[in-house]
């Protein structure tokens, strides 16, 4: 399976978008996530983030990524759920800890708001030559080169991590390091000394990119280097409006 941010060849609807419109939408459904209070709204912005990975064929990459995001939501839940004390008190729990209903309902915004500000930026990403972003960002948004270039392959770079790691675990489940264990202190014990050859191939990837760059004339790029266009149509206006329309109605709910 694909990893995160890796690129999903295509030709669905959510591919064919101008790459900009890619970005409004993602950042007015982010914004959507945080400009209501209501668990009812945050959860149909989930919704529509999975039909939107739906549309993009990626579906199966949305709900591994939606689990993953539960499962960090779940820890800064109870985080949060027991140091909030205003409100009326729901439930009384041994060791002076108790549950208000302002605290369950913080904590579960919280949860609501990372899977729906997070959903988006992945999926659109996942479905967006970086290449295409990095032209849009300098044609479109006027951003310097060497800065979009910076970002993006910061973004390039990590899902080549996450494939170097995977690697270097598999070498050493094949010495007979057990990594399938359930302590988290012991896994997070056998993880760090993998950092060093991951720091080391990561340097020398870094090194040769580098290279490669200054071999292809970065310092030469301009704004009109890029040889492709990227026009809107009609499917980005009706794709931006109906993105505009979710934060309208959030901000109206609120």
């Amino acid at each position: 399976m694909k990893g995160i941010l890796e690129y999903s060849q295509g030709e669905t609807v959510i591919h064919r978008l101008n790459p900009l419109s890619k970005m409004v939408i993602a950042f007015l459904l982010c914004l959507s996530s945080f400009a209501n209070n209501n668990i009812y709204c945050t959860i149909g912005i989930i919704v529509v983030n999975l039909l939107m990975a739906y549309l993009a064929g990626i579906i199966d990459r949305a709900f591994s990524l939606l689990i993953t995001l539960f499962k960090i939501g779940i820890v800064l839940f109870l985080l949060q759920v027991f140091f909030i004390r205003t409100g009326n008190t729901l439930l009384n729990l041994p060791f002076n800890l108790y549950i208000t209903d302002t605290g369950l309902k913080f904590s579960i915004m919280l949860v609501l708001r990372l899977v729906g500000a997070t959903m988006p930026l992945v999926i659109i990403l996942t479905v967006t030559r970086m290449s295409d972003l990095t032209n849009v960002m300098v044609q479109k948004l006027h951003i310097p080169y060497k800065y979009t270039f910076a970002f993006i392959t910061a973004l390039r770079f990590i899902p080549i991590f996450e494939n170097e790691m995977t690697g270097i675990i598999e070498a050493q489940t094949a010495r007979g390091v057990e990594f399938d264990t359930k302590n988290p202190v012991k896994k997070l014990k056998l993880l760090l000394p993998l950092c060093v050859p991951l720091l080391i191939s990561s340097v020398k990837r870094i090194e040769g990119s580098a290279i490669s760059a200054e071999l292809r004339g970065f310092n030469l790029r301009r704004k009109d280097s890029g040889y492709k266009t990227y026009r809107f149509i009609g499917l980005d206006y009706i794709a931006m409006l109906f993105s505009i329309m979710i934060l309208l109605t959030c901000i109206i709910i609120l």
